[in-house]
């Protein structure tokens, strides 16, 4: 009901009764509740929406009263969403962005990227190459509001209602529901510092790995990724878990400590390109560098006839690849 509302409001049906009136209060709650969870505090929501403080608190217990559940987790310090609350939002957002897109279907000669649009990126990836992309981007579009999220986890599109997402790694089987365009294979190659090899000498086989310090990328549970070396024929390649002197669960932080001199390390040359150019790192054991996850960029194909999603997919595909950014 409340989207049949809010369509025929906005094509100019102007009728004033009591169903139209509760929806309005409907909306304005989903407003005031999905800025909340946005900006993470009621006073940030407040300034945003020229409100009071107490405005958009009273507002965000309405809607719990009317929906009979808590939204948010509140305490002292911080404010985050209950699981209802994530379901609710996720709702509500999608509520919203099918408002947006029959706004533009019936303005349609309108192409300039407007709104907010939601973005997730591989973290260590993400922040050195996609995120400089994006911001150049928004510099030449004032109207674009991005929201950008970071992580390495598997990120379900269509549950989460995420436009686009960069992928490192992922099936080759995509949902009818998602778009794909392939960018390549990141390179996986094994360095060190010049004086950890100098310390300890250089490795001549993968064998001679078991002598030397590891630096290895240790997830949550407990595991590490397995390290690749390709094999003796072309498309050949052997995955192995190594022994790790220090396990860290971040790209970049493997590269911190493999700089400082504390091993080796597999990683992919994206991350570690500057370093290499500027020589705190060097390669080691090249005969054995090998292709490492696909890279895919992936959106919602109901949604990428947007001038918003359109226009970020094709400067993002314009200018990622498995390097890193075009032209660095």
């Amino acid at each position: 009901m409340l989207i049949g509302v809010i369509f025929y409001v906005w094509k100019g049906i102007k009728f004033i009764n009591k169903d139209f009136m509760y929806a309005s209060e409907r909306l304005k709650g989903i407003d005031v509740f999905v800025c909340v969870a946005d900006v993470g505090s009621f006073t940030a929501a407040a300034e945003r929406l020229s409100l009071t403080s107490s405005a958009v608190s009273k507002g965000v217990a309405r809607l719990e009263r009317r929906l009979q559940t808590r939204l948010f987790h509140r305490t002292t310090r911080r404010l985050s969403l209950t699981d209802a609350g994530i379901a609710f939002y996720r709702t509500c957002t999608g509520v919203l962005a099918e408002l947006e897109e029959a706004e533009l279907a019936m303005n349609a000669q309108d192409t300039e990227p407007r709104g907010r649009v939601r973005i997730d990126l591989p973290a260590s990836y993400g922040r050195l190459h996609a995120l400089p992309v994006i911001l150049k981007f928004v510099e030449d579009h004032a109207l674009l509001m991005p929201h950008i999220s970071f992580s390495d986890r598997f990120v379900d599109p269509v549950e989460e209602g995420i436009d686009i997402v960069v992928r490192i790694g992922g099936s080759d089987v995509w949902p009818q529901a998602l778009g794909h365009r392939y960018l390549g294979a990141e390179r996986l190659i094994f360095c060190a510092s010049p004086a950890y090899l100098g310390k300890y000498g250089e490795p001549r086989t993968d064998r001679d790995l078991e002598q030397h310090s590891c630096v290895v990328y240790g997830r949550r549970d407990g595991m590490v990724n397995p390290w690749y070396f390709s094999g003796a024929e072309p498309g050949d390649m052997e995955r192995r878990v190594m022994s790790g002197r220090i396990a860290i669960g971040d790209g970049e932080g493997q590269v911190v400590a493999v700089t400082a001199g504390h091993g080796i390390a597999q990683l992919p040359t994206w991350l570690v390109a500057k370093e290499l150019d500027a020589g705190t790192l060097v390669k080691v054991l090249t005969h054995l560098e090998t292709d490492g996850l696909a890279m895919n960029l992936v959106w919602l194909k109901n949604r990428e006839t947007l001038p918003k999603v359109s226009a970020m997919l094709n400067a993002l595909a314009v200018n990622l690849t498995p390097l890193g950014t075009l032209g660095e």
